[in-house]
Order: C-alpha cells, then structure tokens, then sequence
C-alpha cells in the first residue's frame, strides 16, 4: 500500500479531481435531455464493436469501424446544442451574481401570470439570468420599461400587437416584447403543448433563463428551466420556486462551495 502510494504525486491528484468534476458539470448538463438517449445510444453501439470483435463478426466489425472512424464529426452534430450549452457554463463567472431581479419584482410577475391565467390569456415571460439573451431581444419590440403588472397584462391581452411572442424581462425591466424564441426540437415534449410551451422549453435549453408560461386552453402555469417544465398550482408555489431561485439565502450566492 505504501508503495503505490509512493508514486501519486499532488499533480496526479488534482488531476483526478479535476476530470471529476468536468465529468460531473457533463452529466449536469445532459440530465433531463434527449442527449441522455443519445449516448446510451452510442454506448451501445460500442458494447456491439466491441462483441463483434470478441467473436470475430468481420462484417459487423467493418460496419462499426467505418461508423466510429468518424465518431468525433458525429458528436459535434449530435450533441452541438450541449456542446453550445457547456461551453455557455464555461464562459460564466462562479463569483457573479446570480440575479438582478428583486423581490418587488417577482411580486408584479407572479400577479401577473395569474390574473392571466384566470381568464385563459396565454403568455411567456422570459427572465434573463447571467447568459445574455440580447439575440432574442432584437428580434422583438425595444420597450425598456419598468416592470409592473399592469403593462404585463396589457402585452399579453388578445388585442394586443405584441402578444403572440415573449416578453423578456432584464435587471427588473421589461426590456422587450413580441420575442421570436427558438423551439425545442426534443421529440419526447408532451403532444399537449403547443408552440408557445415549447419556445419556453426551447430558450430554456439553450440559455440559464427562467421562463414563465400561461397556457389559454388548460389556464396552468408553468416554470420553465434547463429544459424541464414544471407545473405550479396557486401564487404561492409559484412565489416559492421563483424566490428559490433568485433570491438565495444570504450568503449563499457568494459561496465558493455553491459554484461546486
């Protein structure tokens, strides 16, 4: 025991730590996506290489080489969203403050979605994190004005030119309405939501965004965040899961354990 202790030196240490931890942030990433799929997918196709080789099925051997020859050209395909994503989370700094949205804030959004939902007015409101959403901002309306319910509503009436997109809201102001967002293209989304859940799942996958959506047909509102969607039942569960985000307990956004 002593003798292979001997040969770990500290760097062979940190380096163990240090691929742990980017496996780990990998897993982060892809949990809750279609990319889980996709590499067991090619999980699988190397268990079947590997027992083509084992019992020497020289066809079924050349069909795998030919196909993993170019495994890395397949991965950046497949997984270029993830890849977009990781590289996102790499960019971030762990010491920047997770939001600019205040209490009062959440309040005016919050009363909002449910006036709105009550009389079956769909809406997707957008909250800008640390990943920068100005792409989707210009294709909408500049407004940069001062967040409140009533403006909320008045965007989202039927009536209302700016309806049909998404609102975004940054550092407490509606920045802009009638958003163009990107669709997921996840082909395991429920059949029941329509374009306006699935530009909330597909921002969502593609930025730290924290989006809002009013369904018109069923009235529920939902919370939107890497891709998963999660139903809210009355003003104080959604209240609980909004402050949960953005306003962290004191001292916990400033943690360095928080960033690990």
């Amino acid at each position: 025991m002593f003798d292979v202790a001997s040969y770990f030196r500290w760097q062979d240490i940190l380096d163990i730590l240090v691929v742990a931890f980017v496996i780990y942030q990998l897993i982060s990433i892809i949990r809750g996506t279609r990319s889980v799929q996709m590499v067991l997918g090619l999980g699988i196709l190397f268990v079947v290489y590997f027992v083509a080789k084992i019992f020497e099925l020289s066809t079924l051997m050349w069909m795998m080489q030919t196909f993993l020859s170019s495994i890395l050209l397949i991965v950046i395909i497949v997984f270029q969203q993830d890849i977009r994503r990781a590289l996102t989370q790499v960019g971030k700094s762990p010491f920047q403050k997770a939001t600019d949205v205040a209490d009062k804030d959440l309040d005016e959004i919050i009363r909002s979605v449910f006036y709105l939902s009550k009389r079956r007015i769909g809406a997707l409101i957008v909250i800008e994190r640390e990943t920068g959403l100005q792409d989707y901002v210009e294709s909408g309306f500049d407004l940069d004005a001062r967040l409140t319910k009533e403006l909320l509503i008045s965007i989202f009436m039927p009536v209302s030119p700016l309806h049909d997109g998404g609102v975004i809201v940054h550092k407490g102001r509606i920045q802009s309405a009638g958003c163009i967002l990107p669709l997921t293209q996840n082909p395991y989304i429920n059949k029941k939501y329509g374009t306006r859940h699935r530009a909330a799942i597909g921002i969502s996958e593609e930025t730290d965004a924290v989006v809002l959506v009013v369904s018109e047909e069923t009235q529920e509102v939902s919370v939107v965040r890497h891709g998963a969607l999660t139903t809210v039942s009355d003003e104080i569960s959604l209240s609980n899961s909004l402050r949960a985000i953005f306003i962290p307990k004191e001292g916990a956004s400033h943690s360095w354990k928080s960033w690990f």
